[in-house]
């Protein structure tokens, strides 16, 4: 669990926020994450890490993109973080160490639920950097990802656990529904873009 955080002027691009109910949410984010993947190298293994946990609606955002995800069975990221295995808490730093213990120089994407004001709920937001998962509960976790993905899926600020626990399902279902198409689509087009240049020459 994130809190909504707004990026620094100097940053560039400044973090994508999109309602989910804008048409072209799809496109815009996978625009975005595209952008970001061409800052990585194309070697480099793509590592997808989505935190939270199925005891909370609010916060099973992660585990729903990582369940949705998994369908694919795609070669082309490494994934952790599903509704059966879920990556919360208790196992974040030991589950982060087996990650840089098995891949060199990995390109590590967090996805998490995030709370934030109440004109931001519904929204999925893009930035470059880690997440800072536990922030919205006041927990000290380690950061997580190269770039990351949040879903606002509630108002922060005012006992959070609870307004966790009374979040509406359909709404974290959307977001992730969306959150995770985009980003297969999107690591998908990259790879196909990487590897074209090689077959050319």
């Amino acid at each position: 669990m994130t809190h909504s955080s707004h990026s620094s002027p100097l940053e560039d691009p400044p973090s994508l926020k999109i309602p989910y109910t804008d048409p072209g949410i799809h496109s815009a984010i996978i625009h975005r994450l595209l952008f970001h993947l061409h800052q990585a190298r194309s070697l480099r293994h793509v590592v997808i890490v989505c935190i939270g946990t199925d005891r909370s609606t609010g916060d099973c955002l992660g585990p729903l993109v990582g369940t949705a995800l998994a369908k694919y069975n795609s070669p082309l990221f490494h994934l952790y973080g599903t509704l059966d295995q879920p990556v919360h808490a208790m196992n974040l730093q030991d589950t982060l160490n087996e990650i840089h213990a098995k891949y060199q120089d990995p390109y590590v994407i967090g996805i998490d639920a995030c709370l934030g004001q109440s004109a931001s709920v519904g929204c999925i937001q893009v930035a470059g950097g880690p997440l800072k998962p536990g922030a919205g509960v006041h927990k000290e976790l380690p950061t997580v990802g190269d770039i990351h993905l949040t879903g606002i899926v509630n108002v922060g600020g005012f006992m959070e656990y609870f307004v966790l626990q009374n979040t509406r399902l359909s709404l974290v279902m959307r977001l992730s529904d969306i959150i995770a198409n985009s980003l297969y689509s999107a690591i998908k087009e990259w790879h196909y873009r990487s590897i074209l240049p090689a077959a050319q020459e």
